[in-house]
């Protein structure tokens, strides 16, 4: 393992999350001269929200996900956003597919396993959605072998905990998708670490944090870092600068000082999940199963039944239940989001504390909740479950992003963002949902961004192919390139194919 730590890297990944993790892993195989270092303030990788337990674990598709498909006011429902997710995952896939057969990772169940993916809605007018987004999605190339059903016979067969207990009469639809994946991301993360720290040229520092990016007259970056246990501080100097820290990248990006990252501010969401780990009912459930949020919730609430598979065991999931904490990280600091406001933030705060009132109203309340509350809920997907089955599992914490608007005031965005310095040597990586399952997409927007002077015939684009071979087509058009390259990562890593 390479440990050795130059003082003057090519390249800085803060935080030993999946996005650095990913990031660091394409930059190596398109340049493996490059020297790599990267920081985490804690004492191993993927400790925050990369961690399974922090997660969902979807391998967000946008197969299953409602809030991806609104429905319009003319009842329509608009599949634009998740279609753009559907292919951005194809990337992810391709990715660990090319890292599994050069023999980077060795075995994929170690991370990815086959499940499908399912939207489960009752009452008529939630029923009218579903059966309009099935025949929209249905007849696009990118969800063939979608399949749709009103039947309770039809759907016990696909998940029968959600229809054991349920009034006959009651009127409920679902779809269904069999090639979705449950995804270990704390597991790939670890992989991805292991597999680069195996090279020459690259370090990772654990219990080391970053305090400090101050860029220099010559236009590397002066990074300081401090070791948690000795206090004492350090510095490297680096070409490029990724803050890849989660709701930590927030304070990096004001820290930097570039002006492109003026007023922006950050929203924390916390989060509780209910888990199941007892095998007689763990056993009678294979499927993620996707219900429709509570108005005016965050995407991260919208509640679900999910097989996960974590450390060789099937478990269920069930939740989110939002919650409101000043926290950025899970280990973080109460004071992270008062410190993180300043004088060029200030109006998007109170321009997105005035035009959100109904989150405030919906975080209110599932703070207020009670526990048999909360219970309730989760017997709405699984009417027959029994209280003493589960327990509480914390979940990783979401910070949204609060973006300055050109009115000078402030709107708050529910996806993630790259804020890029002009000179294109400093990126920080702000949001959450859908995160981790469109990694790769993201290290490919970080290429296009700040490396577009090696994407070319003569520098990176070949290799970049070979890793990605879907790069520069837009598999939303190309239904044969779409179909093909889904037939071969799913050979590769697994997965079923229809």
């Amino acid at each position: 393992m390479s440990t050795i730590l130059s003082e003057t890297p090519d390249i800085v990944l803060i935080g030993a999350g999946i996005m650095s993790a990913t990031l660091g892993t394409v930059l190596k195989e398109l340049e493996p001269s490059l020297n790599i270092a990267m920081f985490e303030t804690l004492a191993d990788c993927a400790q925050e929200s990369s961690q399974a337990w922090n997660n969902a674990g979807t391998g967000h598709a946008a197969n299953c996900e409602l809030n991806y498909t609104p429905q319009r006011a003319d009842g329509s429902v608009d599949i634009s956003k998740a279609l753009e997710v559907n292919t951005e995952f194809d990337l992810s896939r391709q990715l660990w597919s090319y890292l599994v057969s050069k023999g980077a990772i060795p075995d994929p169940h170690a991370f990815i396993h086959s499940c499908p993916h399912m939207s489960f809605v009752w009452g008529e007018g939630n029923v009218a959605f579903l059966r309009e987004r099935y025949r929209q999605m249905s007849a696009h190339h990118c969800y063939h072998g979608m399949e749709y059903s009103e039947d309770h016979g039809k759907i016990a067969e696909w998940a029968p905990l959600t229809i054991e207990g349920r009034d006959a009469g009651q009127a409920i639809a679902a779809t269904r998708i069999v090639s979705g994946a449950d995804v270990d991301y704390g597991a790939l993360t670890h992989l991805l670490v292991a597999q680069l720290s195996a090279q020459s040229g690259f370090s990772v520092q654990y219990r080391h944090r970053v305090t400090d990016v101050v860029q220099s007259e010559d236009g590397r970056w002066r990074v300081s870092v401090e070791d948690v246990a000795t206090r004492e501080t350090r510095t490297v100097s680096a070409k490029f600068v990724f803050a890849g820290a989660g709701g930590g990248a927030l304070e990096l990006l004001q820290k930097s000082g570039i002006p492109e990252g003026h007023g922006y501010g950050g929203f924390p969401v916390s989060g509780v999940w209910l888990r199941c780990d007892v095998d007689a009912v763990s056993a009678r459930h294979h499927a993620k199963v996707y219900g429709k949020a509570a108005q005016g919730s965050p995407p991260m609430s919208v509640p679900h039944l999910d097989t996960r598979m974590i450390d060789g065991k099937r478990s269920l999931l069930f939740g989110p239940y939002a919650g409101f904490s000043s926290k950025f990280l899970k280990h973080g600091s109460y004071f992270d989001l008062p410190k993180s406001v300043e004088p060029g933030n200030i109006l998007p705060l109170l321009a997105v504390a005035r035009d959100n009132w109904q989150l405030s109203e919906y975080l209110i309340g599932q703070v207020l909740q009670t526990s048999a509350h909360q219970f309730a809920t989760l017997q709405g997907f699984f009417p027959r479950a029994q209280r003493h089955d589960w327990r509480e599992a914390v979940a990783g914490q979401r910070v949204q992003i609060i973006k300055p608007d050109q009115q000078h005031t402030g709107v708050l965005e529910f996806g993630t963002e790259l804020v890029a310095s002009a000179d294109k040597s400093f990126v920080a990586l702000l949001g959450a949902s859908p995160g981790a399952s469109t990694a790769a997409f993201i290290a490919v927007e970080v290429l296009q961004k700040c490396f577009d002077d090696r994407l070319t015939s003569d520098g990176w684009l070949g290799r970049l192919r070979t890793i990605i071979p879907t790069y520069g087509i837009d598999l939303k058009k190309d239904a044969v390139a779409c179909r093909d390259i889904r037939a071969s990562t799913a050979r590769t890593l697994g997965l079923e194919f229809v």
